[in-house]
């Protein structure tokens, strides 16, 4: 049977606003979070190194987007790009993380907005790409250390990395978020020091006539697009793990600012160096090549330091992007969209089965190669954030005079101009994917059309037990009471 709300626990949760019909939580400072009392929350420093994470952890991987287009357009894209997409991005996951600060993130904006079905076609496609992101990091690691040790680069030693590699960090996020946090701030340190270095060795080796090098007829857009789309993308995931934030209300908008700038300049000021102080070869720009750039400048101690930045910049992705994943499916299954198992924590506050899924996914997916992961990715992201600016647009619309604890100083109509750039280069990214991605990804989107009813399904027939944490507002018995209230 599931759980619902009583009018006691609204009336102890704070000031209540309308909702397309509905009402939800604005959560006060003083008030802690539903559900993490017991457990220690995350705190502004390692929350901004969270989000660093979740969206970039550093140059490694930009490398593509100088073979594909030439230095000009890698520089100007690593500029650019961020005013089109990431700030568009950020500001609105601080209104709306704000204004729903849960675990489920963004989960929770669209159901809020479209209703159930579609916050679980969110749900079902954010993850999915969240995961096969996460099955990046392995490759990226291994890609960089395998010129050190030529073992793991193919056949069963490979496989046995991965399947070492995920145990571990999957244990670290078993461990609770205040480890993953402090782990972030300690990797994030130790990933960007050595392209500090890097950029001071390069200074008497530059030439800035090196930086405008472009050859318009000659790029892979295709290449070039997806990379930076998916190094400046995922401030949205930071979402799902609000509920686990101290005092999101504040400490949401302030670390989403402190990381898109730590982010920029973690991107351009490496490729700046790297594009200005060696002769182009376009051939060579590849994933792991800024090592090979670092022995160049500064000779192999500085390589192997890079490669070591490498390996411990994946260490810090895959434990951040994991955590937003498997805190995804716990407040999914905290609003009974998927099975109550799922809600379950151990004894560190981390859940359990959400994790376990979210490392089996990683495992099955870490054979694809660095294009296609970040194609496929690229493509079920792209769908999953056309609904969140639906959601953001239609709640801006209908409910422009709720109270919200962060808001886009824009207004209504500025907001939704600020969609429109974003969106057209969502629609470009999806246009230029290949037939086998288009496929693939949709078929994945089919399997979340037909899993949200068949989950329906297993819970009217009791088969499996799902459940509506009591203290999470429920947004349809509000739309009800809400539309009760109103009859004259």
């Amino acid at each position: 049977m599931k759980l619902r709300h009583t009018a006691n626990n609204r009336q102890a949760s704070i000031e209540m606003g309308q909702l397309n019909g509905a009402e939800y939580a604005n959560i006060n400072d003083d008030l802690p979070s539903p559900r993490t009392n017991k457990f220690k929350k995350v705190s502004v420093l390692p929350l901004v190194f969270l989000i660093f994470y979740e969206v970039s952890g550093g140059p490694f991987g930009v490398e593509d987007s100088v073979g594909a287009a030439g230095p000009l357009l890698a520089l100007a894209g690593f500029l650019v790009f961020p005013l089109i997409w990431s700030v568009p991005e950020a500001l609105i996951t601080a209104e709306m993380g704000t204004m729903f600060p849960e675990n489920g993130g963004y989960v929770v904006w669209v159901s809020a907005a479209l209703g159930d079905y579609w916050g679980f076609q969110q749900g079902w496609m954010k993850w999915l790409s969240g995961v096969i992101d996460n099955a990046l990091y392995p490759v990226l690691f291994l890609d960089y250390l395998k010129s050190a040790v030529p073992l793991v680069g193919q056949g069963y030693p490979r496989i046995l990395a991965v399947l070492v590699l995920t145990a571990a960090l999957t244990y670290m996020n078993f461990r609770g978020m205040t480890i993953v946090g402090w782990v972030a701030i300690t990797l994030g340190v130790a990933s960007i020091l050595p392209f500090v270095v890097m950029g001071l060795m390069a200074i008497p080796r530059l030439e800035p006539a090196r930086w405008l090098v472009v050859d318009i007829h000659d790029v892979k857009w295709g290449l070039y697009l997806n990379t930076l789309f998916w190094n400046l993308n995922y401030w949205d995931s930071i979402s799902t793990l609000a509920g686990e934030v101290e005092n999101p209300k504040k400490n949401l908008p302030k670390a989403l600012f402190y990381a898109l700038i730590f982010v920029v300049c973690a991107y351009f000021f490496p490729l700046l160096a790297g594009t200005g102080a060696i002769p182009l070869n376009r051939d060579l720009w590849e994933d792991g090549y800024l090592a090979d750039v670092a022995k160049i400048i500064g000779g192999t101690w500085l390589c192997w330091w890079i490669q070591g930045a490498a390996a411990m910049s994946n260490m810090g992705m895959f434990v951040a992007e994991m955590s937003s994943d498997s805190f995804q499916l716990l407040g999914m299954a905290e609003r009974g969209m998927i099975p109550e198992l799922f809600a379950k924590r151990s004894r560190h506050g981390t859940p359990v089965l959400g994790i376990l899924f979210s490392a089996s996914g990683v495992i099955l997916l870490s054979w694809l190669s660095f294009d296609e992961i970040v194609a496929a990715e690229n493509f079920l992201y792209c769908f999953g954030m056309i609904l969140e600016f639906i959601a953001f647009v239609l709640l801006r619309i209908k409910q422009p005079a709720v109270s919200r604890p962060f808001k886009i100083p824009l207004g209504t109509i500025g907001s939704i101009l600020m969609c429109i750039p974003p969106t057209i280069l969502m629609c470009v990214v999806l246009a230029l994917a290949s037939v086998k991605v288009m496929v693939v990804s949709l078929i994945a989107v089919s399997i979340g059309l037909v899993l949200h009813p068949a989950l329906k399904y297993l819970d009217r027939n009791r088969l499996v037990k799902f459940s509506v944490t009591a203290d999470v507002p429920d947004l349809q018995a509000d739309v009800h009471e809400n539309n009760q209230s109103l009859v004259p």
